[in-house]
């Protein structure tokens, strides 16, 4: 059993559709997980906006909008007519579904039901699709098996026990179709795994069938050794460690969830990242197995805030981190920086929803200073941060940056620095040109 997700640009047009299924009709069993064709979910998103604002005019204008490119695209993927009425009555039953929302008064769980039908409408049209080309395939609702629990969190049991079940109804066929991000609560509710939830998604689905391979298939070839976005020739890595890969994940690198990187590591089920327009690429391999040592890529993460907590009286003394760091974790806010002197604490956070509330606790302790527009840059390798030279050759390269926060030591694998968002690029080639192009 393989289990293979496809991102929005991968199902985005009917073209692209088409090459999914093209790629899937193999012999070999599989579970395909699939996001919402690019856009819709921005799109709904923005009508679930207009709901809450109660602005129903707007909201209709934006749905006939999204439901007339959906139309479009059932004429361009369907060749007969049986299956382009298929489709039509399809897009119109879950229209007419997100339509009903302008009639009530809107809540967070009604939202997420309307985020739902993107996934709901792409996993139905391939199987719409591989059916007009008598392709056998099953579709299994995600809604019946993926499940958190009342912290949250992925029901590993009940997904692992339903999931089974609705294979094993069907387990004489090789195409098994799914949806990635969606799932139900604790209280059967309709929810998500939150924005890019689709790898998260095939990592658990890949854990509970014990897979042989999870692969992820977007539009880029791999994991690169730079963001391809800022720095030119940049190169795909053909190797990566599951610790290597959580870090660019969760700094930076968009090609991969943070959070599908620690079920596949702890099952140790390898995740193979793949190129839906280029699939003969290789790819990146992600394992138990490291390349070895020395240094592979370089990710960078937006949208960081600095607070910096002064308190020349209670810095050292006992119980004062502990204290501030509950600020934190009463407010659900992680934190990805630290560092300390004899009169200071500084952290950084990307998620400020709750800024305001914890920089008032904070306050209590001792004067406080916010800074925004902050990028971390995070340099990823296999003891980077326990050998000779590493360090060296990431500050040479950034002599002419303002570096804000360090941090290094706290993962052989990481060193992260804070700069100004405005000198990001520069700090990317500037990394680049002295790691890799002077080797």
């Amino acid at each position: 059993m393989v289990v293979l997700k496809f991102g929005g640009t991968s199902v985005g047009s009917a073209v692209r559709i088409e090459e999914v299924a093209s790629l899937i009709n193999t012999s070999e069993q599989k579970i395909v997980v699939l996001s919402a064709m690019s856009g819709t979910t921005n799109s709904l998103v923005e009508i679930a906006n207009y709901l809450y604002k109660k602005n129903n005019d707007s909201a209709n204008e934006a749905i006939l909008i999204l439901e007339e490119h959906y139309i479009k695209v059932i004429n361009q993927l369907f060749s007969t007519h049986e299956f382009k009425e298929k489709g039509i009555e399809l897009i119109q039953s879950h229209f007419i579904y997100i339509k009903s929302f302008t009639q009530d008064m809107f809540t967070l769980f009604e939202e997420k039901a309307i985020l739902a039908q993107g996934e709901l409408i792409s996993t139905a049209l391939l199987h719409y699709y591989l059916s007009e080309k008598n392709i056998d395939s099953v579709l299994i609702p995600a809604l019946n098996f993926m499940r958190t629990d009342k912290d949250g969190e992925p029901d590993l049991f009940y997904i692992k026990e339903n999931i089974t079940r609705e294979i094993t109804k069907n387990e004489n066929c090789n195409i098994f179709i799914t949806q990635g991000f969606i799932c139900r609560n604790a209280f059967g509710e309709i929810d998500n795994l939150k924005r890019g939830g689709s790898d998260y998604s095939a990592a658990l689905i890949g854990v509970a069938c014990n897979a042989n391979e999870i692969q992820i298939w977007t539009d880029i070839d791999g994991m690169h050794n730079n963001d391809p976005r800022y720095v030119e020739n940049t190169k795909p890595l053909a190797n990566l460690s599951f610790d290597e890969a959580a870090e660019l994940a969760y700094f930076g690198a968009k090609i991969l969830h943070p959070a599908s990187v620690q079920p596949c590591k702890i099952a140790n089920i390898s995740v193979r990242l793949k190129n839906t327009m280029q699939p003969s690429a290789p790819g990146t391999l992600i394992s138990s197995k490291s390349a070895g040592e020395g240094i592979k890529s370089i990710a960078a993460k937006d949208s960081i805030t600095a607070i910096k907590i002064k308190s020349g009286r209670m810095l050292l003394a006992h119980g004062f981190m502990r204290k501030v760091f509950e600020i934190f974790e009463t407010y659900k806010t992680s934190i990805d920086m630290i560092t300390t002197s004899e009169v200071a604490v500084s952290v950084t956070i990307d998620d400020t929803k709750y800024l305001n509330d914890i920089i008032d606790e904070l306050k209590k302790y001792g004067t406080v200073e916010v800074d925004q527009n902050l990028s971390i840059i995070c340099v990823v390798g296999d003891f980077i941060a326990e050998s000779k030279g590493y360090a060296f050759k990431v500050m040479e390269a950034l002599k002419n940056i303002s570096i804000r926060m360090i941090s290094y030591g706290g993962s052989r694998h990481n060193v992260s620095l804070l700069v100004n968002t405005s000198d990001k690029k520069e700090a990317l080639n500037a990394l680049h040109q002295n790691l890799f192009n002077n080797v």
